[in-house]
């Protein structure tokens, strides 16, 4: 494999930084303070869309930070992995760009250059995240991730959101300081490297209770990746306007959490030392646990946003149980997953969004009918709903279907039934919603009337990532042949 020594990786992270110091001069330009995002934006895809076509050659970037410790130092590199989730963030940054104007200046909402420009900064840690070489690195921008997020979960800054704000950072943060932190100073002990690509050299380092503990405070300190027991963090958050939920669900926060764990699994243990320690198991065994319990409390939520965000929790284990399979079909469907759940979940948080600026709705049972006023909106939420199902035709299909098959290949009968259980369970919760919205008997509907959809910038976005859910099921190429590169690099295959 080629490694390319570029600044290229150094310059997209860096990207949306510029439009920081533009935001905050243009508090009261808000047209150009929008420019600036927009220009970050469209910079950071730009740059991340030119180093697609060496990855898919089979080479790799690196760009050197700071030699800070021997072994661990402060160094970026683009491989398949990190270009799969960086691809997905910078395309969905531009979307979630234009769907918070529309929705911040829909409900007239306070404090939009402070929004603005955190925005930035949590797109500017996640595809740090997304292109980090090693460990440090990685974690260094997982914690910037955290504090600058934390303004935004506050937005609204009344008793709700600062309670919310302080258990997300007691949960987020204080996992990755007493988890993550220790197992990396002890991991670094053990091998004299956090780089990914020194995957395995902790085997023969380590017992195997070591190991295990290890691999636990790991997979429970990236608690951004909302598995139980560190989940409840996720749906508190909700109290954030909705395009920080995007945010928060389907590009930056909660991809990184499962990002990191795959990055664990693949770049610190390996495969074969998980496999030859039998602990896959233990992996998919959270993940199920955490997928079944989420989906059954997600039925009895009456709040839209609440449902979405134990949906949310669930799907993260569906790419954390692909990381735990240890096959081939089984890694890329978590990893296809991060990709085909981020288009699906941010349409259904875009829409809605768009409900409440529209109606003020944010309740499913007041919602009976809503499809008849908003018929875009819900046609919307509609096809995102069958892409977090898992019917074709829309992505989320070919991510199931290959964790399906990770669970076949390794003759896992249990985690299959659990996967089709708790698909059966998405529908559950989704599929009514859109049926009261459409066919609702006439003296049961609560929105009657005219058609009146939200602003046009709330409704644009969630058609354009509506349809890209359905076009990444006949276009897939991309994502799924980063994907399978990304594995065959893990497994040596």
């Amino acid at each position: 494999m080629q490694a390319l020594n570029s600044i290229l990786p150094f310059l997209a992270v860096l990207a949306p930084l510029v439009a920081v110091p533009g935001i905050l001069s243009a508090s009261r330009a808000p047209n150009a303070r929008e420019a600036w995002t927009f220009f970050a934006a469209l910079l950071m895809l730009g740059l991340v869309g030119s180093m697609v076509p060496a990855v898919l050659a089979g080479s790799e970037y690196y760009f050197l930070l700071a030699p800070v410790i021997p072994g661990a130092p402060l160094a970026l590199r683009v491989d398949a992995m990190g270009m799969l989730f960086a691809l997905v963030s910078s395309s969905l940054w531009v979307v979630t760009s234009i769907y918070s104007i529309g929705y911040m200046r829909g409900l007239n909402e306070h404090a939009q250059t402070r929004f603005f420009a955190f925005f930035a900064l949590s797109l500017f840690a996640a595809v740090g995240v997304a292109f980090s070489a090693n460990l440090l690195t990685m974690y260094l921008f997982y914690e910037l991730l955290s504090f600058a997020t934390y303004p935004l979960v506050t937005h609204h800054q009344d008793a709700d959101s600062r309670a919310s704000g302080r258990k997300y950072l007691t949960f987020i943060v204080g996992t990755s300081i007493g988890l993550v932190l220790p197992a990396m100073i002890l991991v670094y002990n053990l091998t004299g490297t956090l780089d990914f690509q020194a995957a395995g050299a902790i085997g023969s380092q380590a017992s195997p209770t070591l190991l295990i503990v290890l691999l636990a405070a790991l997979l429970f300190g990236f608690a951004k990746a909302g598995l139980m027991p560190v989940h409840s963090w996720l749906p508190a958050a909700m109290v954030a306007p909705t395009p920080v939920s995007s945010l928060l669900h389907a590009v930056a926060v909660v991809k990184v959490g499962v990002f990191c764990i795959f990055r664990v699994v693949t770049g610190v243990f390996g495969p074969e030392t998980l496999a030859n320690l039998g602990v896959g198991g233990f992996i998919t065994a959270v993940a199920a646990i955490t997928m079944t319990v989420a989906s059954l409390i997600a039925l009895t939520q009456d709040g839209l946003k609440r449902r979405l965000a134990f949906s949310t929790i669930g799907q993260l284990s569906y790419i954390v149980l692909g990381a735990g399979l240890l096959n081939a079909a089984g890694m890329t469907g978590g990893l296809l997953h991060i990709a085909m759940h981020a288009f699906g979940k941010i349409t259904l948080f875009f829409c809605a969004g768009a409900i409440f600026v529209a109606t003020g709705e944010k309740y499913i049972s007041k919602m009976s009918g809503i499809g008849r006023r908003m018929p875009l909106t819900m046609l919307a939420f509609f096809i995102g709903s069958l892409s977090i199902i898992g019917i074709p035709p829309t992505g989320g299909f070919l991510s199931k279907w290959n964790l399906l098959t990770g669970c076949m290949d390794g003759q896992h009968w249990v985690l299959a039934g659990v996967l089709i259980f708790s698909s059966l369970l998405n529908a559950a919760y989704f599929l009514p919603i859109v049926y009261r919205a459409f066919f609702c008997p006439p003296d049961q509907c609560l929105h009657s009337g005219p058609m009146k959809e939200a602003p046009l910038l709330c409704i644009v976005p969630p058609l354009i990532t509506a349809g890209l859910s359905v076009a990444v099921f006949f276009y897939p190429d991309i994502f799924l042949t980063l994907a399978r590169m990304a594995v065959a690099a893990t497994l040596g295959v």
